[in-house]
């Protein structure tokens, strides 16, 4: 399939560029009514700026927790999670919540299997909500962002519309660009394309692709379906809590 194994846990990150993302033997453990559970077991990973990476296994493996941990939704029990921008080195879970969410803003998009888009606004609302909370445009810079977002996921005449107005892969695209809005250099998608037919998740991988490839986006997926991963730069098999399996593709092998 044109993927080359690397050692798992020991990864440097893409060749195209520096290390943008690092965890450092990264715990988590939850305490449940049956005792403690040890959702991710010492993970360490780098990431690479301009990289598509795949993270795939079963359910309850540690996929999703391990995308919380790199958005700073719920804290390390130890180990670090280090971005590194313009020369800037970040241990988010060292900072306060306030400044964690100010930060996320700024840097990630997040996206998710259910879309999570506000049914009382426009699309275009929904897109320009992160702007003004963030307050990086002015508000007409914020409208024409917003439009052209749209035209990017193909439905910039569908703006004036609700959410419960158009269908599920629509929304998942406004979701995208929703993901966009603040311009993040990473994309953080959780089963994106998980309840989807497959002509319209193709679409979406498209979308992704094209952020990579043409925009410079780092985007971290999690998936359960295998089958995607030819499409990914990068992919990691994640099982009870821990990297098995690191491949990645060679350079100049075609991705479907």
């Amino acid at each position: 399939m044109g993927f080359v194994s690397v050692s798992p846990n020991r990864s440097n990150g893409s060749a195209e560029g520096s290390s943008l993302i690092e965890l450092l033997d990264v715990v988590k453990v939850y305490s449940t009514a049956a005792g403690e559970f040890e959702a991710l077991r010492g993970i360490s990973l780098h990431i690479g700026t301009h990289e598509f990476v795949g993270v795939v296994g079963k359910s309850g493996a540690g996929k999703s927790t391990l995308l919380n941990m790199i958005t700073g939704v719920d804290k390390v029990t130890s180990g670090e999670v280090v971005f590194r921008s313009n020369g800037d080195t970040i241990s988010i879970h060292h900072l306060s919540e306030d400044q964690i969410a100010l930060w996320r803003g700024k840097n990630l998009g997040i996206i998710y299997q259910s879309f999570q888009l506000l049914p009382m606004l426009t699309l275009i609302e929904n897109i320009t909500l992160p702007m003004d909370l963030c307050g990086l445009f002015r508000p007409r810079e914020s409208r024409e962002r917003a439009l052209g977002l749209l035209r990017l996921v193909e439905l910039e005449d569908q703006a004036n519309k609700l959410p419960g107005q158009i269908s599920g892969g629509q929304q998942q695209r406004v979701a995208i660009a929703r993901a966009l809005a603040n311009d993040p250099p990473i994309l953080v998608a959780d089963e994106p394309t998980g309840s989807l037919d497959s002509l319209t998740a193709d679409h979406i991988f498209e979308v992704f692709e094209h952020l990579v490839t043409e925009q410079g986006k780092t985007i971290i997926m999690v998936t359960h379906d295998s089958s995607l991963t030819s499409r990914f730069t990068r992919h990691l098999t994640i099982a009870d809590g821990e990297i098995v399996k690191e491949e990645l593709r060679r350079e100049g092998v075609g991705a479907k």
